[in-house]
């Protein structure tokens, strides 16, 4: 069955200043990519237009003096204080901020219904991904999590619906996880680089959830510069059998591209065949769990041109089953030129530094005493 690909031009709205690291490009050239290799004109994907979030989608994650905040500030309005997390610093103002943030946050939630409803077993949102909004402010380039906007619909519609919820962004997808903390029928699963001394500096192996929802958090804080083997070893150890024991009925997955090596504001080592691996792993524990039912969304990535574009096409092709050639199409690497920006050799070209060989192994031993000091997942 062809996956659902919730995009339309228009996400591209959502972009918080022009100098700002999180650009709309990094969306708009991966759906680019992904034409050009011909995933939507062979059927592989349909192109779904996005609608904007509810009121009551977004009240289900967020509270109305916050929502009518976005509002306020939508209208360009500048202030020397940040108010709720909008203003100087990490998440600004700009003008048409509400409808942007609405319509980014309504495409995830329209993907799980189009799952849910059965007219595509898969689904991808690569304009989704905003993990780190939380109930009351914005945080972190974030101003709805739509996200977890996505999974409260979800559980909202059948409350016996269970729903797997794995990040593998570079930051821990904290949002998320607090939307959730009491929730026994959502776990939530994120893979990233610790918060000892990245952002938002949560994210620690004894965040485990609270009251009812205890058990419902797993985290996995990877120490700097954490490799493939790292990420494959915390998958296999941690992901797969919380995944079994949970047995969800929905996943919905966040594929931030910044645990790449060379992501400018991480120091992680993952490569894009390490991350094609991890979202391939998790393509198939949909399979296994789920009936295939998966929803993914995009996130984080801050070399916009040269490494999202690639990796998410590479989740394209993995919810859709599909095997790309390594050539990258010529039409796309013509655009790339006009950003003045030299185009990559190849879908998984990746010229990563070689750990030296202690220190490869001292980035797996301090992985594995990590999942150690989680317990029984």
């Amino acid at each position: 069955m062809s996956v659902a690909l919730v995009f339309s031009p228009a996400l591209g709205a959502y972009e918080l200043a022009p100098d700002h690291p999180l650009k709309p490009e990094r969306v708009l050239l991966a759906v680019d990519l992904i034409e050009a290799y011909g995933l939507v004109s062979s059927g592989a994907l349909v192109r779904v237009p996005p609608r904007p979030a509810t009121t009551q989608e977004l009240l289900r994650v967020h509270d109305a003096e916050y929502i009518e905040t976005v509002i306020e500030y939508s209208s360009g309005r500048s202030s020397w204080l940040a108010h709720r997390g909008i203003g100087p610093g990490d998440t600004p103002a700009f003008r048409g901020m509400h409808d942007a943030a609405a319509l980014v946050a309504g495409a995830p939630p329209l993907a799980v219904e189009q799952v849910l409803d059965g007219a595509f077993t898969r689904a991808f949102s690569p304009a989704g991904g905003l993990h780190h909004a939380h109930r009351d402010r914005a945080a972190g380039f974030c101003v709805y999590n739509d996200v977890a906007v996505a999974i409260a619909a979800a559980i909202a519609r059948d409350s016996r619906l269970r729903v797997l919820y794995v990040d593998i962004d570079a930051h821990h997808g904290d949002g998320v996880q607090e939307a959730f903390y009491e929730e026994p029928r959502v776990l939530t699963i994120s893979l990233h680089e610790t918060g000892r001394y990245l952002f938002p500096g949560t994210g620690f192996t004894d965040e485990r959830g609270e009251g009812a929802g205890t058990g419902s958090a797993i985290n996995v804080p990877l120490p700097m510069g954490a490799t493939d083997e790292c990420y494959r070893l915390a998958f296999e150890e941690v992901v797969v059998p919380a995944a079994i024991r949970f047995a969800p009925d929905l996943i919905v997955t966040q594929n931030g591209a910044d645990a790449h090596w060379s992501d400018p504001l991480t120091t992680l080592g993952l490569t894009l065949s390490g991350y094609r691996a991890l979202v391939e792993a998790t393509v198939s524990l949909s399979e296994g769990l789920t009936e295939g039912r998966m929803v993914a969304c995009g996130g984080g990535g801050y070399a916009w041109a040269t490494i999202v574009p690639r990796a998410w096409t590479m989740v394209a092709a993995a919810l859709a089953g599909e095997e790309l050639p390594e050539a990258l199409p010529e039409s796309w690497r013509a655009e790339i030129r006009t950003y003045g920006v030299t185009p990559p050799e190849g879908l998984s070209a990746d010229e990563a530094p070689r750990a030296t060989e202690s220190r490869h192994a001292t980035l797996l031993a301090e992985t594995h005493r990590v999942i150690e000091s989680l317990g029984p997942v």
